[in-house]
């Protein structure tokens, strides 16, 4: 096993350990906490709608039937990373800066380096040419250009089935760092 595929099936336990470190650093001001809830809130409607336009993402291994190209693939090859990058950007900033940037550090060198290429690799070799076109298409975390349109299949039940246990993650993670304002 590589250490890519290591990172992808251990992506939420690291994705926790990050947070931790954050909650551990926090300093919240209340002006700290009201500019971060912007980024956190942004992060898990954006998370949502990325969430439903796939019909599976939870596992330990990567697997996709088909190529999604429409909702916010049709603007970025990883959606639900934006979204966990916008929510630990939140998080960091309500923190303070020294946990804003480490978030940002530990986010980059863990997404960008490792469980991203893990991923990209497996869609390479399932969807070979399509992939290849997509990928110069559509930018990995930034629109390269806008599309035509952005519709196309939505799941309510995916979203009940698979995106309940972030929300709960995102909200309480956020009430523990905000309820660093009342400790002396």
């Amino acid at each position: 096993m590589t250490l890519r595929e290591r990172a992808f099936q251990l992506r939420g336990g690291l994705w926790t350990a990050l947070f931790l470190l954050i909650l551990a650093a926090a300093r919240p001001t209340p002006r700290s906490v009201a500019l971060g809830l912007v980024p956190v809130a942004l992060g898990q409607l954006w998370r949502l709608w990325a969430a439903g336009s796939i019909g599976r993402y939870r596992g330990e291994a990567v697997g996709a039937e088909r190529l999604v190209t429409w909702g916010p693939y049709a603007l970025m090859r990883n959606p639900l990373y934006f979204g966990n990058g916008l929510i630990g950007l939140g998080w960091g900033l309500m923190a303070g800066p020294w946990a804003a940037g480490t978030f940002l550090a530990g986010f980059v060198l863990l997404y960008s380096l490792v469980i991203i290429p893990h991923e990209e690799s497996f869609l390479l070799q399932k969807f070979g040419e399509e992939y290849r076109t997509y990928r110069t298409r559509v930018g990995a975390f930034f629109p390269r250009s806008w599309p035509g349109t952005v519709r196309g299949p939505f799941s309510w039940a995916v979203l009940r089935r698979s995106e309940v246990h972030t929300v709960l993650s995102t909200v309480v993670g956020t009430l523990l760092i905000a309820a660093k304002l009342l400790l002396p």
